[in-house]
């Protein structure tokens, strides 16, 4: 392993570390910056959204930056649902909006898989959208990293 791409928190995981890694996945999603976020997944990942596939990191990259140039105003939470020594499963809910102002929030899982270096090497998502009215969203911090403050998914009942 070279330390120019260890990815800490490094498996096996424990619940704090686990933890860590979700909320480093969430802040990063919610920069919204494709070759950034691309950068957490292994040259060789293998991904499954939706009915989506990408099968290396650039495909992964390719793939989140038409996410953010259809989904706007792009807000995340995720929240830990398990783990074990390399693998961690998700819960998470975004809210966002098309180019004609409709306001959806997505509800989805993710499981993932990672390699020693930390970089995630398979993810699976299931996602689920939901029309919302402007008035229904939850999520209201300006765009970027989610205020520590913020309710999480617990929190907020969902």
């Amino acid at each position: 392993m070279n330390d120019i791409t260890l990815r800490p928190p490094l498996p096996p995981f424990t619940r704090e570390s686990a933890i860590e890694k979700v909320r480093l996945a969430e802040d990063g999603w919610n920069s919204r910056d494709a070759s950034r976020v691309a950068l957490a997944y292994s040259l060789d990942t293998r991904w499954r959204n939706r009915a989506e596939f990408a099968v290396n990191r650039d495909e992964a990259r390719a793939f989140l930056e038409r996410k953010w140039n259809r989904e706007l105003d792009y807000r995340l939470i995720k929240e830990l649902w398990a783990y074990t020594d390399n693998r961690i499963a998700v819960r998470y809910a975004y809210e966002w909006h098309d180019d004609a102002g409709n306001w959806y929030r997505s509800y989805g899982n993710e499981n993932w898989e990672f390699g020693p270096d930390g970089l995630m090497t398979k993810r699976h998502a299931s996602i689920n959208d939901m029309p919302i009215k402007a008035g229904e969203r939850l999520f209201h911090w300006p765009l970027g990293r989610r205020p520590d403050d913020h309710p999480g998914l617990s929190a907020l009942g969902l």
